[in-house]
């Protein structure tokens, strides 16, 4: 049995597969603010990745497909029937700030802020215990940003004001406790020093960046797929 864990993001689409991580970064099909807009397109390059994914011929394949946190049925449903139209394979999905948690949360348990900056979405998420428990979504990103530079406020402060709204609504000092762990932040927006370090001033919280965090969720997304492959009959979200 083969497996690919899948991350089609606005602007660039990554494929993982067991023995191999990260094999494929490639520039994303039409993708707007993560909705997939150009089917056909789209599903010609998954074909190429799976085709030239390792392990096997591809007949009996599980996909682990990444979706942003808040994404609606009817855009989890497309992405789904996108994936089903490669063949003979068995999709799994995760959001992704589970995903990004799976590769890239520090040690120690507790609950954990994950932020990501994308290209076109920027997404907050309190997850604890393993579960969404609240997330906020933002049709922002750094491809909005001036090219000339400049203070990066609308990234950095949409993702603020993000937080503070989890803050408002929590009963339970998740958030508060989450932000003394500091903030774990992925995406390729996280590679901008700009917003990573106005984003740890507002909220005057300490940022963990992961390694290559354009890559967490992708990565994250793998081992979750190494443990389904490793126990099938595992519980794991499904669309």
């Amino acid at each position: 049995m083969r497996g690919i864990a899948l991350d089609i993001g606005s602007s660039r689409t990554r494929a993982w597969a067991p023995g191999a991580g990260v094999f494929a970064d490639v520039p994303s099909g039409p993708v707007r603010r993560g909705r997939v807009a150009g089917s056909d397109s789209q599903l010609q390059l998954l074909r190429r990745l799976t085709a030239s994914a390792p392990g096997g011929d591809g007949h009996d394949t599980v996909v682990m497909l990444t979706h942003p946190v808040l994404a609606a049925p009817e855009e989890r449903a497309a992405a789904r029937r996108l994936v089903d139209a490669l063949g003979p394979v068995r999709v799994i999905a995760v959001d992704s700030a589970r995903a990004a948690a799976a590769h890239a949360a520090p040690a120690g348990g507790g609950p954990l802020l994950v932020v990501d900056l994308g290209a076109q979405l920027t997404e907050v998420t309190l997850v604890v215990d393993g579960l969404v428990e609240d997330a906020r979504l933002a049709e922002v990103g750094v491809d909005d940003l001036p090219a000339s530079g400049g203070v990066p406020e609308s990234v950095a402060g949409t993702a603020a004001d993000m937080v503070s709204d989890l803050w408002r609504r929590d009963r339970t000092g998740a958030v508060r406790g989450a932000l003394r762990r500091g903030v774990l932040v992925t995406g390729g927006g996280a590679l901008r020093l700009d917003v990573t370090g106005r984003l740890a001033h507002l909220l005057r919280a300490r940022i963990r960046l992961a390694n290559d965090p354009s890559t967490s969720v992708v990565r994250g997304a793998g081992l979750m797929l190494a443990s389904a492959l490793r126990h099938p009959t595992g519980t794991v979200p499904r669309t």
